[in-house]
């Protein structure tokens, strides 16, 4: 059964996915958020990148990934952003319970 719950894929230059994890805890736009260290292999604007980055795993509700994306447009370094939302289908009752109560703006 479909849920109101997201992850949403984010990168961010080395060092500054912290800051964006705690912007988005704090201001309850996320429950959770886990940082991991990757390397990016892509083409913009007509040249090969190949650089390092943070993995940004954001935990919230589906029906905050439009306010969401707009606050990381806001604060990112990056012209264009990543930010994909994946619809969690399917959870562990009580952990999904724990994403409810952390975000949204009943909060």
């Amino acid at each position: 059964m479909p849920t109101d719950a997201a992850v949403i894929l984010a990168t961010s230059p080395p060092g500054e996915g912290a800051a964006l994890a705690r912007l988005l805890v704090d201001e309850r736009l996320a429950a959770c958020v886990q940082l991991a260290g990757i390397r990016s292999i892509y083409r913009w604007e007509g040249q090969f990148e190949d650089q390092p980055e943070e993995l940004l795993l954001i935990k919230t509700r589906l029906s905050l990934a439009d306010r969401l994306a707009a606050r990381i447009q806001e604060v990112h370094p990056y012209e264009v952003p990543e930010m994909l939302v994946l619809r969690v289908e399917a959870g562990l009752d009580p952990y999904l319970d724990w994403l409810q109560e952390e975000t949204g703006p009943d909060r």
